[in-house]
This record gives C-alpha cells, structure tokens and sequence, in this order.
C-alpha cells in the first residue's frame, strides 16, 4: 500500500512535499540527460563546428551551418584549396556563406563543358576522400569496399597487388593533393592509378577541379605583396581594386600597359613555383634545347646513355611539350624550364618565355565559351553576366556546387550525422580481434564472478568460521585499496607462470572479488534461517540448498554482481595494455584509445557513444531482476 494514503495527498503541505520530491527527481535526470546529449551531438563534429555546444547539431536545422559542412568536406577540409577554387578570402569555413544569387545558365554551361570535353586526371580531386580528424568520409569508404572487393578482403593480397605495406584497412587513407605545387608529384604507383580509375567514375558534382589562377593569387601574388593590394599596385604601377581583379595569363603578358614586373611576375611563377604538370612550352623551344643538352652531355652517346634513347644526332631531339613523367628526361626538362648554368663557360640555358604557356581548367573552358559564343557580349546576354573579356570569365564551381547541394540536404544530414559513428564502427570491426576478445573476456568475467564470489560468500554466511571477521576485515582493507596497486605485483606473477598474453591473465586477478564477497555475505545473512532448516528435513543436499534456493532468492544481487563484473571487464585498459601488449590479444578499450590518440573531439565522442552501448543493454536486461529485488521476498 501507499505510504502516503490519498486522503493525505491532498493537503497543501503534502502536495507541496510530492511536489518537491518530483521537481528534485526531474533536475536530477536533466543533470544526466543533458551531458548525454551533449555527447550524442558531439559524435557528429567536425573541425568546422567543433567549438559549438548544442544538444541539437546546428546542421540539421540551419541551412548555412549545413553547408559549412559540406564545403569542408567536399575540399577535404582543406581551406586553402576551397579559397583557390571559390576566389575566396573566407577566414575559415565557419565564415563562409551561402551564394545569395547561383548563376544558374553559367553553370548549365560550365556542366556542358565538363561533358564535352576530356580533362586531365590530375585537374581535380573527388570529395569526401580524406579527413585531417580520422573519420571516414563517403566516397573513401567507397572506395576501401572497392579494394576489399577485388583482393578478396585479404589485406595481404591486396598490399601485393598495390605495393603498399598497410598494417589494417583502416590505415588506408588517400591524401587529398592539389598537384599545383611545384613540390607536389602526381604519382603514378599501382594504388595511385587505382585511385585515379576511382576518381573517373565519381559523380562530376563529387569533384572540385584545381584552379591555377586562384594558387597564382593566393599562393604566390598575396605571398610575395601580403593580402594589401595598394602595395601591389604601388610595385606594379597598377590601379586594381583588390586581388580578385587580377587575372592570370596564359602566356607572359606582354601587351600595351602591362608592366614589366607584371612580366617578372609570371616568369617567376611559371619557372619555379608552378607544377609543371600546367606548363607547357612549344616548338620555338626545340634548338635551345639541343644546345642545352650539348652543353650538359658533351657527347650523343652520353645523352643517349642517360635518356635511354638511340639518336644518330642531336637534330633529332625533339623537347616535349609537357614535361616527362619520371627520369633524367623530366630532370632535363625542368632544369632547362628553370635555368642550368654551364659549369665549364658558364653560360645559362633556359626555354624562351615567348614559348612558354600555361595549361589549365580556366583557360580551356575559356576557349570552349569563346568558341561557343563568339563575342563576350553574347555570354553577357546569354547567361546574364557582366564580363568585360573571356579572360575575366573564372568556372562558377561554387554556384555549381551550392545547387547540387540544395538537392541532397537530406542525404548529407543524414551523413554528418552518422560519418563518426560509422568511422569508429568500422575501426572496430576491422582492427584485430577487439570484439571477439571482449566477449570472451567479459563472460568468463561474469561466469567466474557468479561462480567464485558466491561460494565463498556462502561458506562465511553458512557455516560461520571463527576467522570470520577477521576475513571481512581483510576483504574491506583490500577494498580500500585501488586497483593500480596490485598492477605491477600481479604482472610479475603473470610473468612467471607464463601466462601473459592470454585470457587467463585477464582473468585470474579478479576471478575472486572482495566488495562482491563482502556484498553477497551480507545479502546471505538476511536470507530467513527456517528455510535452510525446512531443507534440511526435506533432506535437500548442501549443494541442492545452495543452488536451489541461495541462488535463485539472490538473483537481485548477483545481478548487481554481473553488472559489476561486467563494468570491470569491459572497461579495462590499463592492466589489459599491460598484461596483453601482443596487439591480437588486445581488448576493445586499449583499440579505442588508440583511435582516440589520433582522432579528432567528434571521433572520440563517437567512441565513447558506441563504447556505452553494451554496458547500456546489459543494464537493461538486469534492471527488471534489480527492481524485483529491492523488496526481498519472505516466506509465507
């Protein structure tokens, strides 16, 4: 019954009492409950909202913060790459807006062009290939089940075909390389031609094509002068009003008005900054070049010896137009772009400037509207623009990509919001055999707690030693000890029977639990003694009373126990990174941590979030038999 009878309940002082007691239970619940959501939002970060704390993302209810996210990801995170491609001088991609107005014709022209003509694999770069926190973005996990796909899932086999050495699958990562750099080389190893055949086969929307014009502004112009323009104009004798004014030319500029620093500028650029995968240099070039091979090889056997070739004379070379792949050809051809200075005369060699060129996205699609359209005046008319040239007009790839993402907002919520918890999902799955070690841990943990603890506990409550108290007193001191004491003790121990890296030393030092021993004696004691009496009469064996009737009454507490154990067993890390160093014995948690140490704060949530879940189920199917419990029942 009631310990507050109705009639009770209906006093002022009464009322305000329960009312109390609610409003105490409900802020407490919040205190747990908010944390929590904290954490579920967290698992969904990335480095474009990581300083925000809300229990409701921001992305799944704002547009702008929607696609922040998607800009991140479509540029791999990489801002200097999204500032190239978009002319933008965004800070960071918290600060980046959405288009106001999406010249829809242009891009309708700009997808024309992407299907028309052939591009170079090396003019773009898919999305959602790599991130700088660990997450597994779309298109790599696409393209890993590729790879898992083709060699069988055998890692071996496919470090074999690849020439790769990757520890796991999920050490596989694509870095994301704009190959503007002069620095940067476009490989072409077995595993990077397979991600180029990849690329190919990507949605063109999935792509971000490499702008040569935004690097020479951002990269080398805004470098050499710093984001003040007046000093540029102050150099160059020029009147822009700001960077984004200045376009690059495809030769060295040399019409009427331009200034010979403008000149210097581009030369500069061209011989040593840009890859040379955008320069290209023609014919004009050809004689030149013979001289300079003269220069360096002095004989045609020595020339042919280094480029593999057999010319019956240097009249035959021929320079190519785009430097070679690899080798002493490509060595040659971009120190004779940079300039090689004849050590014995001292002469220098070097291509004419007249021949030199740059090859990129933004000059073809240029020329593809130029010969499209005819006059600028058409485009202006046509895509209702306002260029004054062609060479003004620059690829609207972030009008193209603002419209392709109004069309999959739904999806890329619903990828956001599950990228970290899949990315951890998959680590763990993939990496040893963290999951079955677990299991097998934690329910020989759990058998050895129900099976030990009890027994002993039994025998004090039972037959009651003289040594009782001082036993509980020894239980209790051990309790008051914390288990990092007993680590290096009980290691050597292991290590002297043999016994590390085995499930035995993950289970041996706590088959026998003091608190647990302490906790069923006590529950034991309150068990009534006529029961133990009418069994006896009924002739039940010891066994028989333990089991039968011990037990089952003790099914409240020895759940508490299993939980207990449980706990223990799961979220040990230390003492199973010690015990068990050999990577295939280790348990769930040191894999975790691991992952956290080169993780990101979104990666980390995640893992705590799916780490709780089985210790969240356990608590669920054991809650009932608790409940039960909280009442003991008594014989009638």
């Amino acid at each position: 019954m009631p310990i507050i009878s109705q009639i009770g309940r209906k006093a002022l002082k009464t009322r305000a009492l329960i009312g109390t007691i609610y409003g105490v239970l409900l802020l407490g619940s919040l205190t747990m409950v908010y944390p929590f959501m904290l954490m579920v939002a967290g698992s969904t970060k990335s480095p474009v909202d990581t300083p925000d704390a809300r229990v409701i993302p921001p992305f799944l209810v704002n547009e702008t913060e929607l696609y922040r996210k998607y800009v991140e990801s479509l540029f791999n995170e990489e801002l200097g790459a999204m500032c190239q491609v978009y002319e933008s001088r965004t800070p960071t991609f918290r600060d980046l807006p959405c288009p106001s107005s999406p010249n829809r014709k242009l891009v309708a022209e700009w997808a024309a062009f992407l299907n028309e003509v052939t591009l170079p694999k090396s003019s773009f770069f898919t999305a959602d290939t790599y991130s700088k926190t660990g997450a597994l973005p779309l298109q790599l996990r696409r393209f890993k089940a590729e790879l898992g796909k083709a060699s069988g899932s055998s890692l071996d086999q496919f470090n074999r075909d690849m020439h790769t050495e990757f520890t796991s699958w999920n050490r596989i990562y694509v870095r994301a390389n704009s190959y503007l750099q002069r620095s940067q080389r476009f490989l072409t190893t077995p595993f990077q031609k397979r991600f180029s055949e990849f690329k190919q086969g990507t949605r063109q929307q999935d792509r971000y094509y490499v702008s040569v014009e935004g690097f020479f502004k951002r990269e080398y112009l805004r470098t050499q002068y710093s984001d003040d323009i007046e000093r540029y104009n102050q150099v160059h004798s020029t009147a822009y009003e700001g960077y984004g004014r200045i376009h690059l030319d495809r030769i060295c500029p040399d019409a009427p008005g331009r200034t010979q620093e403008e000149r210097d500028d581009w030369e500069t650029f061209v011989r040593t900054v840009l890859n040379l995968l955008w320069v290209r240099v023609d014919d004009h070039a050809t004689v030149p070049y013979q001289h300079f091979l003269k220069a360096k090889y002095g004989t045609l056997d020595a020339l042919n010896q280094s480029h593999d070739v057999s010319l019956d004379s240097l009249n035959e070379v021929r320079l190519p137009q785009k430097s070679p792949e690899s080798g002493l050809a490509a060595s040659d051809w971009e120190a004779f772009l940079q300039g090689w200075h004849d050590p014995v005369t001292g002469t220098a060699h070097r291509m004419p400037v007249e021949s030199l060129s740059i090859y990129s996205v933004e000059f073809t699609f240029r020329d593809y509207l130029a010969k499209k359209w005819g006059d600028i005046s058409k485009l202006n008319e046509g895509c209702g623009t306002t260029y004054t040239s062609f060479s003004a007009v620059l690829p609207p790839q972030q009008d193209w990509h603002y419209l392709d993402f109004l069309t999959r907002r739904g999806k890329l919520r619903w990828e956001f919001a599950t990228r970290n918890l899949v990315t951890v999902s998959e680590y763990v799955l993939l990496h040893g055999r963290a999951i079955y070690n677990t299991t097998v841990y934690c329910l020989l943990a759990i058998v050895c707690a129900l099976v030990f603890n009890p027994v002993a506990a039994y025998a004090l409550s039972r037959y009651k030693p003289r040594s009782t108290y001082k036993i509980l007193l020894f239980l209790m001191m051990v309790m008051a000890f914390p288990p990092m004491v007993t680590q290096i003790p009980v290691f050597l121990m292991l290590r002297e029977l043999h016994l590390l890296n085995t499930f035995w030393a993950l289970v041996l030092p706590g088959v026998a639990n003091g608190y647990s021993i302490f906790l069923l004696k006590g529950f034991f004691d309150s068990l009534p003694k006529e029961l133990y009496e009418s069994a006896e009469l009924d002739g039940a064996g010891e066994i028989r009373i333990f089991w039968q009737f011990t037990m089952a009454l003790s099914k409240p507490i020895l759940a508490v126990i299993a939980l207990q154990a449980f706990n223990v067993a799961y979220g040990n890390f230390m003492m199973a990174l010690l015990i068990c160093q050999d990577e295939k014995m280790w348990t769930l948690m040191p894999w975790i941590y691991q992952l956290q140490m080169h993780s990101g704060e979104g990666i980390i949530y995640a893992s705590i979030l799916i780490a709780a879940i089985p210790t969240f189920i356990l608590f669920v199917f054991c809650q009932n038999i608790i409940m039960r419990g909280i009442v003991v029942p008594t014989e009638k």
